[in-house]
């Protein structure tokens, strides 16, 4: 029986990431990237998302089938407790449970640094997302309408949010 591993991410795993990361750019509308990123440029990405906020791969018998990443939710300082949070598992891959167990993780630290808020973005329609997102307690909060266009058509973007940390009416420790 394999197990399943969630660590945190570094940029050895660069490589890795960006093999996962490579078919979502090429073949689906899941990201809104057009040309996959390099695997020094992936290596960039890890090292700034673990500054800051959070990066964990998943493995399987050493090999990386996943990852979860935050990021700066919006560049104005009121926002600096909230964290735009993406997860991608490799196709072919879904309903395993790595999804979850990449959340649960990147949450938790995201928790752990003093983040509030998660937002996830996803491209829709994609049920497996926002099945994952809703299980995970994420609240849809809104969508927009043709707000990308990839693969030649307009796509859809639906926003979903969860708490990830008390609020409290008192302002926080900005994020570590």
């Amino acid at each position: 029986m394999t197990t399943l591993l969630v660590r945190p991410a570094t940029a050895a795993d660069a490589a890795a990431c960006a093999a996962i990361y490579a078919p979502y750019v090429t073949s689906t509308v899941i990201t809104f990237e057009e040309q996959p990123p390099s695997e020094s440029e992936m290596a960039l990405r890890i090292e700034r998302a673990c500054a800051e906020h959070a990066w964990v791969v998943a493995e399987i018998d050493g090999a990386v089938v996943g990852y979860a990443y935050g990021g700066p939710f919006k560049a104005r300082p009121a926002y600096r407790w909230s964290a735009e949070v993406s997860v991608y598992v490799e196709l072919g891959r879904t309903r395993t449970g790595a999804g979850r167990a990449l959340y649960e993780a990147l949450l938790s630290r995201l928790a752990e640094r003093g983040y509030r808020n998660a937002v996830a973005v996803v491209a829709v329609p994609n049920p497996a997302s926002i099945g994952l997102h809703t299980a995970l307690g994420f609240e849809p909060m809104g969508t927009l309408r043709a707000i990308g266009f990839k693969h030649g058509a307009w796509r859809d973007v639906t926003w979903l949010q969860r708490a990830v940390g008390e609020h409290g009416d008192q302002q926080p420790a900005p994020p570590v």
